[in-house]
């Protein structure tokens, strides 16, 4: 029984940990990116820096790691 319980709690806690925890849960980035670009295109790499680094206040090097990791090119 302790077996079960133990794979359920790391069940749980794994699927809390998903690669896409960075949910915009208010849609501010989405609106901040269409205010930029009337056709936001978040697989270009210039437009996803550059809305990352401004509606996301991220750094270039961190916004060009991951818009390249969500498949920017």
């Amino acid at each position: 029984m302790r077996i079960f319980v133990a794979i359920v709690l790391s069940t749980i806690l794994l699927a809390s940990c998903t690669q896409e925890s960075n949910n915009d849960v208010t849609g501010s980035i989405g609106i901040c990116a269409r205010k930029m670009f009337s056709s936001y295109n978040p697989k270009d790499m210039k437009q996803c820096v550059a809305v990352c680094i401004s509606c996301d206040r991220g750094q270039m090097s961190t916004c060009s790691t991951s818009c390249t990791m969500k498949g920017a090119h």
